[in-house]
């Protein structure tokens, strides 16, 4: 094994999400030398899961050649970082309560950092990606649901308690479809990526052609000329245009970040969005706003996982080192 030197580090990454882990080893500069997945299967319990994870990363240290320096987690939330609990995950409920944190310190005898995967996301892009030399950004991912992190002077901005802002459900139609959240009409039941199919489905009995049909194929259906898909394309960019606009409106950012598989058609969506933004952000400068689409790939949520220990470790210079 090679030897590293001291400004050299290797960080485990893990990504945790409703379907799968991904799991890999991360340099300081974001490249990802080996990476391996498993379904979360979280009815299984939280000891599996752990388990998968530990064998995971011992496997990808291997392959890579290398020991790793630290671990860092994104999770889809509610988590909370600054105890490394797992909180009431609508995906992981098996998993409330455990401290995933804690139980990889006692694996690997290394520090580890847990942050909600969208703020991992956020720091990834932020120091490696389409963000990058940004004071202000805002990063939204868009698929199954809707995720944010926000970046202010290189800092991930906190609620209290050190919880995550969920900027997904800020409510947009008072009177629009019901929530798991609570609310009525939030921005995620309305823009996310099955909301698509829903309005499509609903409009079944005018056009059968439209029932049932993922978010992907209802963007390739508009491409290429779809009525009814073009309907609900226009739709989609509405709502997340307002959502945008709100965020705009409220933090002035330099720059918005999007990313999540709705964004892979994003040329679909970005002329509305944008038109939302100038028709609703008069009082801030909205033209200085960037809207960008993530760049750092396939294994953004890894890299960005990763940047959750240099985050929390190195930049507040805190020691990486359990015990000192």
């Amino acid at each position: 094994m090679e030897m590293k030197s001291p400004q050299s580090r290797t960080i485990g990454a893990v990504d945790i999400g409703g379907t799968k882990i991904a799991v890999g080893v991360v340099t300081d500069e974001g490249k990802v030398l080996a990476s391996e997945e498993c379904e979360t299967a979280q009815e299984l319990g939280f000891a599996s899961g752990l388990d998968r994870i530990a064998r995971m990363l011992r496997n990808c240290a291997m392959r890579a050649n290398t020991t790793m320096d630290g671990i860092g987690i994104g999770c889809t939330g509610p988590v909370y970082p600054l105890t490394g609990e797992i909180g009431d995950v609508e995906f992981l409920k098996t998993w409330k309560g455990a401290n995933l944190v804690a139980e990889l310190e006692a694996r690997f005898a290394v520090r580890v950092a847990l942050e909600n995967d969208a703020d991992a996301a956020a720091l990834g892009e932020a120091s490696w990606g389409a963000g990058r030399g940004k004071a202000q950004m805002l990063f939204v991912t868009v698929g199954t649901g809707i995720g944010a992190g926000v970046v202010l002077g290189g800092q991930l901005y906190r609620g209290v308690d050190g919880s995550h802002p969920e900027m997904g459900h800020q409510v947009i139609d008072s009177m629009g479809p019901q929530c798991y959240c609570g609310a009525r009409g939030c921005w995620e039941v309305l823009a996310r990526g099955p909301a698509m199919t829903e309005w499509m489905d609903a409009q079944a009995t005018a056009d059968t052609e439209g029932a049932h049909l993922s978010a992907k194929r209802i963007c390739e259906l508009a491409a290429a000329g779809h009525s009814l898909a073009n309907q609900a394309v226009k739709r989609e960019a509405r709502y997340l245009g307002l959502g945008l606009a709100n965020l705009v409106t409220i933090f002035s950012p330099e720059v918005i970040v999007l990313g999540g598989s709705v964004m892979r058609s994003a040329n679909l969506f970005l002329d509305g969005i944008r038109q939302e933004i100038r028709q609703n952000c008069g009082l801030v400068p909205n033209g200085r706003t960037e809207i960008r689409l993530a760049s750092l790939g396939p294994h953004a949520a890894l890299i960005g996982a990763s940047r959750t220990w240099h985050h929390r470790f190195i930049e507040k210079g805190k020691s990486s080192v359990i015990g000192s």
